[in-house]
Protein backbone atom coordinates (compact mmCIF):
# COMPACT_ATOMS: atom_id res chain seq x y z
CA UNK A 1 0.00 0.00 0.00
CA UNK A 2 1.54 3.30 -1.11
CA UNK A 3 2.23 6.03 1.43
CA UNK A 4 -0.18 8.97 1.57
CA UNK A 5 1.02 12.42 2.65
CA UNK A 6 -2.27 13.20 4.36
CA UNK A 7 -5.72 11.65 4.84
CA UNK A 8 -8.82 13.84 5.21
CA UNK A 9 -11.54 12.12 7.25
CA UNK A 10 -14.91 13.51 6.21
CA UNK A 11 -13.26 14.42 2.94
CA UNK A 12 -16.33 14.62 0.70
CA UNK A 13 -18.08 17.45 2.53
CA UNK A 14 -18.17 21.22 2.13
CA UNK A 15 -15.06 21.65 4.30
CA UNK A 16 -13.14 18.46 3.63
CA UNK A 17 -13.26 18.22 -0.15
CA UNK A 18 -11.99 21.74 -1.01
CA UNK A 19 -9.17 21.19 1.50
CA UNK A 20 -8.27 17.81 0.01
CA UNK A 21 -8.29 19.27 -3.51
CA UNK A 22 -6.14 22.23 -2.46
CA UNK A 23 -3.59 19.99 -0.78
CA UNK A 24 -3.46 17.65 -3.77
CA UNK A 25 -3.08 20.61 -6.10
CA UNK A 26 -0.09 21.67 -3.98
CA UNK A 27 1.63 18.36 -4.70
CA UNK A 28 0.50 16.17 -1.80
CA UNK A 29 -0.81 12.64 -2.28
CA UNK A 30 -4.13 12.89 -0.44
CA UNK A 31 -6.45 10.21 0.88
CA UNK A 32 -10.13 11.03 1.14
CA UNK A 33 -12.06 8.95 3.69
CA UNK A 34 -15.80 9.44 4.10
CA UNK A 35 -18.55 7.26 5.58
CA UNK A 36 -20.83 8.19 2.66
CA UNK A 37 -19.86 5.59 0.05
CA UNK A 38 -22.18 7.16 -2.54
CA UNK A 39 -20.36 10.48 -2.27
CA UNK A 40 -17.01 8.69 -2.57
CA UNK A 41 -18.16 7.21 -5.89
CA UNK A 42 -19.57 10.54 -7.02
CA UNK A 43 -16.25 12.27 -6.37
CA UNK A 44 -14.32 9.40 -7.94
CA UNK A 45 -16.38 9.89 -11.10
CA UNK A 46 -15.37 13.56 -11.24
CA UNK A 47 -18.47 15.18 -9.76
CA UNK A 48 -18.48 17.45 -6.71
CA UNK A 49 -21.58 16.77 -4.52
CA UNK A 50 -22.24 20.49 -3.92
CA UNK A 51 -21.68 23.91 -5.47
CA UNK A 52 -18.17 25.24 -4.95
CA UNK A 53 -16.56 27.64 -7.40
CA UNK A 54 -13.81 25.91 -9.37
CA UNK A 55 -13.95 22.65 -7.41
CA UNK A 56 -15.25 20.37 -10.14
CA UNK A 57 -12.72 21.62 -12.68
CA UNK A 58 -9.90 21.10 -10.17
CA UNK A 59 -11.18 17.64 -9.24
CA UNK A 60 -11.23 16.51 -12.88
CA UNK A 61 -7.73 17.88 -13.38
CA UNK A 62 -6.41 16.02 -10.33
CA UNK A 63 -8.06 12.62 -10.76
CA UNK A 64 -5.73 11.45 -13.59
CA UNK A 65 -2.68 12.54 -11.55
CA UNK A 66 -3.10 9.77 -9.00
CA UNK A 67 -2.72 12.25 -6.14
CA UNK A 68 -6.24 11.53 -4.87
CA UNK A 69 -7.08 8.19 -3.24
CA UNK A 70 -10.71 7.71 -2.21
CA UNK A 71 -12.20 5.12 0.13
CA UNK A 72 -15.05 4.69 2.58
CA UNK A 73 -12.63 2.84 4.82
CA UNK A 74 -10.78 4.06 7.96
CA UNK A 75 -7.91 1.68 7.14
CA UNK A 76 -6.77 4.44 4.79
CA UNK A 77 -5.30 6.10 7.90
CA UNK A 78 -2.70 3.37 8.31
CA UNK A 79 -0.99 4.71 5.17
CA UNK A 80 -0.21 8.20 6.50
CA UNK A 81 1.44 10.19 9.28
CA UNK A 82 -0.96 13.14 8.95
CA UNK A 83 -4.71 12.89 9.56
CA UNK A 84 -7.18 15.76 9.25
CA UNK A 85 -10.55 15.25 10.96
CA UNK A 86 -13.34 17.30 9.41
CA UNK A 87 -15.93 16.53 12.06
CA UNK A 88 -17.74 19.28 13.91
CA UNK A 89 -19.59 19.39 17.20
CA UNK A 90 -23.34 19.06 16.56
CA UNK A 91 -26.10 20.30 18.83
CA UNK A 92 -28.12 17.64 20.64
CA UNK A 93 -31.86 17.47 21.28
CA UNK A 94 -31.43 19.71 24.34
CA UNK A 95 -29.68 22.40 22.23
CA UNK A 96 -26.34 21.65 23.88
CA UNK A 97 -23.08 20.63 22.17
CA UNK A 98 -22.71 16.88 21.75
CA UNK A 99 -19.36 15.08 21.68
CA UNK A 100 -20.87 11.69 20.85
CA UNK A 101 -19.92 12.04 17.19
CA UNK A 102 -16.29 12.62 18.12
CA UNK A 103 -16.32 9.67 20.49
CA UNK A 104 -17.62 7.32 17.81
CA UNK A 105 -15.21 8.56 15.16
CA UNK A 106 -12.25 8.21 17.49
CA UNK A 107 -13.27 4.67 18.37
CA UNK A 108 -13.27 3.83 14.66
CA UNK A 109 -9.97 5.56 13.91
CA UNK A 110 -7.76 4.65 16.88
CA UNK A 111 -6.81 1.18 15.57
CA UNK A 112 -5.42 2.76 12.39
CA UNK A 113 -3.42 5.66 13.84
CA UNK A 114 0.37 5.53 14.22
CA UNK A 115 2.72 6.76 16.90
CA UNK A 116 4.35 10.03 15.90
CA UNK A 117 1.56 11.15 13.58
CA UNK A 118 -0.17 14.51 13.45
CA UNK A 119 -3.94 14.71 14.01
CA UNK A 120 -5.50 17.98 12.86
CA UNK A 121 -9.01 18.95 13.96
CA UNK A 122 -10.49 21.15 11.24
CA UNK A 123 -14.18 21.79 11.91
CA UNK A 124 -15.57 24.08 14.60
CA UNK A 125 -15.59 22.31 17.96
CA UNK A 126 -16.74 23.00 21.49
CA UNK A 127 -13.94 24.66 23.51
CA UNK A 128 -11.73 22.03 25.09
CA UNK A 129 -12.36 19.37 22.44
CA UNK A 130 -8.78 19.35 21.14
CA UNK A 131 -7.43 18.66 24.61
CA UNK A 132 -10.06 15.97 25.16
CA UNK A 133 -9.19 14.25 21.89
CA UNK A 134 -5.49 14.32 22.74
CA UNK A 135 -6.16 12.77 26.16
CA UNK A 136 -8.28 10.01 24.63
CA UNK A 137 -5.68 9.14 22.01
CA UNK A 138 -2.86 9.08 24.55
CA UNK A 139 -4.98 6.95 26.88
CA UNK A 140 -5.23 4.50 24.00
CA UNK A 141 -1.45 4.21 24.04
CA UNK A 142 -0.68 6.52 21.12
CA UNK A 143 2.19 9.01 21.18
CA UNK A 144 1.12 11.69 18.71
CA UNK A 145 0.38 15.39 18.22
CA UNK A 146 -3.14 16.88 18.16
CA UNK A 147 -3.71 20.44 16.91
CA UNK A 148 -6.72 22.56 16.05
CA UNK A 149 -6.50 24.31 12.67
CA UNK A 150 -9.98 25.69 11.94
CA UNK A 151 -11.31 26.28 8.45
CA UNK A 152 -12.19 29.93 7.93
CA UNK A 153 -13.69 29.91 4.44
CA UNK A 154 -17.10 30.92 3.11
CA UNK A 155 -18.96 28.28 1.14
CA UNK A 156 -18.52 28.88 -2.56
CA UNK A 157 -15.16 30.62 -2.09
CA UNK A 158 -13.18 27.85 -0.39
CA UNK A 159 -10.48 27.29 -2.98
CA UNK A 160 -9.66 30.99 -3.19
CA UNK A 161 -9.82 31.74 0.53
CA UNK A 162 -7.85 28.66 1.55
CA UNK A 163 -4.84 30.18 -0.18
CA UNK A 164 -5.37 33.74 1.01
CA UNK A 165 -6.66 33.75 4.60
CA UNK A 166 -4.27 33.27 7.56
CA UNK A 167 -4.33 29.79 9.05
CA UNK A 168 -4.73 29.52 12.82
CA UNK A 169 -2.73 26.69 14.39
CA UNK A 170 -3.76 25.86 17.93
CA UNK A 171 -0.89 23.74 19.22
CA UNK A 172 0.20 22.83 22.74
CA UNK A 173 3.72 21.74 21.71
CA UNK A 174 6.41 23.14 19.45
CA UNK A 175 6.56 19.85 17.57
CA UNK A 176 2.83 19.92 16.83
CA UNK A 177 3.06 23.51 15.62
CA UNK A 178 6.03 22.74 13.36
CA UNK A 179 4.30 19.69 11.84
CA UNK A 180 1.10 21.64 11.18
CA UNK A 181 3.05 24.59 9.75
CA UNK A 182 4.79 22.27 7.27
CA UNK A 183 1.42 20.81 6.29
CA UNK A 184 -0.07 24.18 5.33
CA UNK A 185 3.13 25.76 3.96
CA UNK A 186 2.46 24.76 0.29
CA UNK A 187 -0.81 26.73 0.39
CA UNK A 188 1.27 29.90 0.83
CA UNK A 189 -0.69 31.28 3.78
CA UNK A 190 0.44 33.08 6.90
CA UNK A 191 0.17 30.94 10.02
CA UNK A 192 -0.87 32.29 13.43
CA UNK A 193 0.09 30.26 16.47
CA UNK A 194 -2.22 30.01 19.48
CA UNK A 195 -3.01 27.43 22.10
CA UNK A 196 -5.73 24.93 21.15
CA UNK A 197 -8.30 26.60 23.41
CA UNK A 198 -7.46 30.04 22.00
CA UNK A 199 -7.94 28.77 18.44
CA UNK A 200 -11.22 27.08 19.37
CA UNK A 201 -12.52 30.29 20.91
CA UNK A 202 -11.23 32.40 18.01
CA UNK A 203 -13.27 30.32 15.57
CA UNK A 204 -16.44 30.47 17.69
CA UNK A 205 -16.07 34.18 18.36
CA UNK A 206 -15.54 34.93 14.67
CA UNK A 207 -18.75 33.18 13.62
CA UNK A 208 -20.69 34.57 16.57
CA UNK A 209 -19.56 38.14 15.81
CA UNK A 210 -20.77 37.72 12.23
CA UNK A 211 -24.09 36.31 13.48
CA UNK A 212 -24.52 39.22 15.91
CA UNK A 213 -23.88 41.79 13.17
CA UNK A 214 -26.70 40.20 11.16
CA UNK A 215 -28.90 40.33 14.26
CA UNK A 216 -28.41 44.05 14.79
CA UNK A 217 -29.08 44.64 11.09
CA UNK A 218 -32.34 42.68 11.34
CA UNK A 219 -33.32 44.47 14.56
CA UNK A 220 -32.65 47.89 12.99
CA UNK A 221 -34.80 46.89 10.01
CA UNK A 222 -37.70 45.88 12.27
CA UNK A 223 -37.46 49.11 14.29
CA UNK A 224 -37.60 51.22 11.14
CA UNK A 225 -40.34 49.10 9.58
CA UNK A 226 -42.54 49.35 12.67
CA UNK A 227 -42.05 53.12 12.58
CA UNK A 228 -43.51 53.25 9.08
CA UNK A 229 -40.39 54.67 7.43
CA UNK A 230 -38.56 53.48 4.32
CA UNK A 231 -35.55 51.50 5.55
CA UNK A 232 -33.79 52.00 2.21
CA UNK A 233 -33.59 55.72 2.99
CA UNK A 234 -32.49 55.07 6.57
CA UNK A 235 -29.74 52.65 5.50
CA UNK A 236 -28.52 55.02 2.82
CA UNK A 237 -28.42 57.88 5.33
CA UNK A 238 -26.37 55.75 7.74
CA UNK A 239 -23.84 54.47 5.21
CA UNK A 240 -23.35 57.21 2.64
CA UNK A 241 -19.81 58.57 2.82
CA UNK A 242 -19.65 57.56 6.48
CA UNK A 243 -16.86 54.99 6.95
CA UNK A 244 -17.72 54.12 10.55
CA UNK A 245 -21.02 52.59 9.38
CA UNK A 246 -19.73 50.92 6.23
CA UNK A 247 -19.74 47.49 7.85
CA UNK A 248 -23.44 47.56 8.81
CA UNK A 249 -25.07 44.71 6.82
CA UNK A 250 -28.47 44.91 5.26
CA UNK A 251 -31.27 42.74 6.68
CA UNK A 252 -31.72 39.11 5.68
CA UNK A 253 -31.88 35.54 6.93
CA UNK A 254 -28.83 34.64 9.05
CA UNK A 255 -28.77 30.90 8.68
CA UNK A 256 -26.68 27.96 7.57
CA UNK A 257 -24.81 25.16 9.33
CA UNK A 258 -22.40 27.32 11.37
CA UNK A 259 -23.52 30.70 12.67
CA UNK A 260 -26.46 29.70 14.89
CA UNK A 261 -24.76 26.50 16.04
CA UNK A 262 -21.55 28.26 16.97
CA UNK A 263 -23.40 30.98 18.86
CA UNK A 264 -25.21 28.25 20.80
CA UNK A 265 -21.90 26.54 21.57
CA UNK A 266 -20.49 29.76 22.94
CA UNK A 267 -23.65 30.22 25.00
CA UNK A 268 -23.26 26.71 26.43
CA UNK A 269 -19.58 27.31 27.19
CA UNK A 270 -19.88 30.50 29.25
CA UNK A 271 -21.38 30.45 32.77
CA UNK A 272 -23.74 33.40 32.13
CA UNK A 273 -25.09 31.69 28.96
CA UNK A 274 -24.10 34.70 26.84
CA UNK A 275 -27.24 36.91 26.98
CA UNK A 276 -26.17 39.01 23.98
CA UNK A 277 -25.84 35.85 21.91
CA UNK A 278 -29.21 34.62 23.15
CA UNK A 279 -30.77 37.92 22.03
CA UNK A 280 -29.13 37.59 18.61
CA UNK A 281 -30.58 34.10 18.23
CA UNK A 282 -34.07 35.34 19.10
CA UNK A 283 -33.85 38.16 16.55
CA UNK A 284 -32.42 36.13 13.66
CA UNK A 285 -34.54 33.05 14.25
CA UNK A 286 -37.58 35.28 14.72
CA UNK A 287 -37.29 37.10 11.38
CA UNK A 288 -39.47 34.57 9.48
CA UNK A 289 -42.12 35.02 12.18
CA UNK A 290 -41.92 38.80 11.79
CA UNK A 291 -42.43 38.54 8.02
CA UNK A 292 -45.35 36.11 8.25
CA UNK A 293 -47.07 38.00 11.09
CA UNK A 294 -46.71 41.29 9.19
CA UNK A 295 -48.24 39.78 6.05
CA UNK A 296 -51.04 38.13 7.99
CA UNK A 297 -51.97 41.36 9.74
CA UNK A 298 -51.94 43.23 6.45
CA UNK A 299 -54.16 40.64 4.75
CA UNK A 300 -54.98 37.20 6.27
CA UNK A 301 -52.92 34.49 4.58
CA UNK A 302 -55.59 31.80 4.91
CA UNK A 303 -56.65 30.74 1.43
CA UNK A 304 -53.91 32.72 -0.33
CA UNK A 305 -50.94 31.34 -2.23
CA UNK A 306 -47.47 32.32 -1.07
CA UNK A 307 -44.50 31.71 -3.34
CA UNK A 308 -41.05 31.38 -1.76
CA UNK A 309 -38.13 32.15 -4.06
CA UNK A 310 -34.98 30.45 -2.80
CA UNK A 311 -34.69 27.67 -0.23
CA UNK A 312 -30.90 27.59 0.23
CA UNK A 313 -29.51 29.25 3.33
CA UNK A 314 -27.77 31.92 1.26
CA UNK A 315 -27.55 33.20 -2.30
CA UNK A 316 -25.80 31.20 -5.03
CA UNK A 317 -25.71 28.11 -2.83
CA UNK A 318 -27.25 24.65 -3.04
CA UNK A 319 -26.96 24.11 0.72
CA UNK A 320 -30.33 23.92 2.52
CA UNK A 321 -28.88 23.14 5.95
CA UNK A 322 -30.52 25.24 8.70
CA UNK A 323 -32.10 27.46 6.05
CA UNK A 324 -34.75 29.77 7.47
CA UNK A 325 -36.69 29.45 4.21
CA UNK A 326 -38.08 26.18 5.56
CA UNK A 327 -39.21 27.88 8.75
CA UNK A 328 -40.86 30.56 6.62
CA UNK A 329 -42.67 27.87 4.64
CA UNK A 330 -43.93 26.18 7.79
CA UNK A 331 -45.15 29.40 9.40
CA UNK A 332 -47.00 30.56 6.28
CA UNK A 333 -48.66 27.16 5.94
CA UNK A 334 -49.67 27.31 9.60
CA UNK A 335 -51.51 30.55 8.86
CA UNK A 336 -53.51 28.71 6.20
CA UNK A 337 -51.59 29.67 3.07
CA UNK A 338 -50.81 27.36 0.18
CA UNK A 339 -47.03 27.62 -0.10
CA UNK A 340 -45.11 27.02 -3.33
CA UNK A 341 -41.31 26.78 -3.13
CA UNK A 342 -38.61 26.91 -5.75
CA UNK A 343 -34.83 27.06 -5.92
CA UNK A 344 -32.57 26.90 -8.99
CA UNK A 345 -29.84 25.00 -7.14
CA UNK A 346 -31.67 22.50 -4.92
CA UNK A 347 -33.29 19.33 -6.23
CA UNK A 348 -36.34 18.67 -4.04
CA UNK A 349 -39.48 16.85 -5.21
CA UNK A 350 -41.65 19.19 -3.15
CA UNK A 351 -40.44 22.24 -5.10
CA UNK A 352 -42.06 23.54 -8.28
CA UNK A 353 -40.58 25.45 -11.25
CA UNK A 354 -40.14 29.17 -10.78
CA UNK A 355 -42.59 29.80 -13.63
CA UNK A 356 -45.38 28.09 -11.67
CA UNK A 357 -44.51 30.03 -8.51
CA UNK A 358 -44.72 33.29 -10.45
CA UNK A 359 -47.95 32.33 -12.17
CA UNK A 360 -49.86 30.97 -9.18
CA UNK A 361 -48.74 33.08 -6.20
CA UNK A 362 -50.59 35.99 -4.65
CA UNK A 363 -47.50 36.98 -2.68
CA UNK A 364 -43.84 36.38 -3.56
CA UNK A 365 -41.16 36.23 -0.85
CA UNK A 366 -37.50 36.34 -1.84
CA UNK A 367 -36.01 34.09 0.83
CA UNK A 368 -32.56 33.49 -0.71
CA UNK A 369 -30.91 36.24 -2.79
CA UNK A 370 -29.99 34.19 -5.85
CA UNK A 371 -28.74 36.37 -8.70
CA UNK A 372 -31.27 34.78 -11.08
CA UNK A 373 -34.07 36.59 -9.26
CA UNK A 374 -32.71 39.96 -10.35
CA UNK A 375 -33.92 39.18 -13.89
CA UNK A 376 -37.51 38.34 -12.95
CA UNK A 377 -40.27 40.63 -14.16
CA UNK A 378 -41.97 41.52 -10.87
CA UNK A 379 -43.43 44.93 -11.60
CA UNK A 380 -46.92 45.22 -10.18
CA UNK A 381 -46.51 42.07 -8.06
CA UNK A 382 -46.82 41.83 -4.27
CA UNK A 383 -43.15 41.10 -3.50
CA UNK A 384 -41.45 40.78 -0.13
CA UNK A 385 -37.71 41.21 -0.49
CA UNK A 386 -35.86 42.16 2.68
CA UNK A 387 -32.54 41.37 0.95
CA UNK A 388 -33.09 44.04 -1.70
CA UNK A 389 -31.94 41.67 -4.45
CA UNK A 390 -34.83 42.53 -6.80
CA UNK A 391 -34.82 46.26 -6.03
CA UNK A 392 -35.37 48.28 -2.84
CA UNK A 393 -35.90 46.42 0.44
CA UNK A 394 -39.61 45.63 0.69
CA UNK A 395 -41.93 44.16 3.30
Amino acid sequence: MDHLDVVVVGGCGHVGLPLALSLADSGYRVGIDDIDAAKIEQVRSGNVPFLENGAEELLRKLLPSGRLVLAADPRLLSRTDTVILVIGTPIDEFMNPSVRVFDKVLDDLVPHLRDGCLVVLRSTVFPGTTETVERRLKAAGLDLEVVFCPERIAEGHALEEMRSLPQLIGASTDRGFEMASRLFKPLGVTVVRTTPLEAELAKLLTNTWRYMKFAIANQFFQIAHRSGVDYNNVLDAIRRDYPRAADLPGPGFAAGPCLLKDTMQLSAFTPDHFPMGQAAMQINEGLPNYIVDTLNLRHPLAGRTVGILGMAFKGESDDPRASLSYKLRKLAAFKGALVLCTDPFIDDPSFVPVEKVLADSDILIVAAPHKAYKKLQLKGRDVIDIWGITGPIRL
